[in-house]
Formats: C-alpha cells, structure tokens, sequence
C-alpha cells in the first residue's frame, strides 16, 4: 500500500482492527482509546467526533491536539521497520500508534506502553 493510500485511509476503518487485535489478546476498547489519547492528546469525547467524521490518518494526526512528546520514547520494529528511523512525519506517527497497539496486545503494562 502507497504512502498516499494509507494517509488516505479513514482513521475509523482502522481503529476496529485496533480493537479487535487488543481483545484477541485479552485486552479492552477502553486501553485502545487510553494509548490513542495518550499519543495523540485528543479527548475521548474528540477521538469518537473524529470517528463518526471518518477522519483519515493524515488529518487525523495534523490535527491531534497535542502529539505527546514522550511518544520519540517508541523505539522497536513494526512491518519490518524500526519506527525511530522512519522519516516521513505522518508514517512515523501512524507506526508509533501501531507500535502501541502491539505492545498492548504483547501483554505489556498499560504504564510500560505510557511510557511512565
């Protein structure tokens, strides 16, 4: 999938997936929505505005409230990429979410992937 095509993408046709990995893993809705408003600063009440709008991930994240700045404390590989090497801002950011959902469904402490 092209860079262009990913940006493109609905942040709401991707967050169910989101969802669906954390509880194959035992994991909840609610962790999901505490890791995207943790990176992303939105509120929960914004997070479900930006998915009933349909929002896609380039939009999403330029107009994130405010971007957490301990989220450069992800490092680690996602789709066979270390995330603190990817150049391009939106990619980057879109990895550091995937990157956070990973770590939740890996069982990690919602603290650990906080990064407290």
């Amino acid at each position: 999938m092209s860079n262009h095509r990913i940006y493109t993408t609905s942040f709401a046709s991707v967050y169910p997936l989101y969802v669906a990995k954390a509880e194959r893993k035992g994991r909840t809705k609610a962790e999901v929505d505490t890791i995207i408003c943790w990176l992303t600063g939105y509120t929960p009440k914004q997070l479900v505005t930006q998915i009933d709008q349909q929002t896609d991930f380039q939009t999403f994240f330029a107009n994130a409230p405010q971007l957490n700045p301990a989220r450069s404390l992800i490092k680690g590989v996602i789709c066979g990429v270390r995330v603190e090497d990817i150049k391009e801002p939106t990619m980057r950011e879109i990895r550091y979410l995937d990157k956070l959902i990973d770590e939740l469904a890996k069982g990690k402490s919602l603290e650990t992937i906080l990064r407290k």
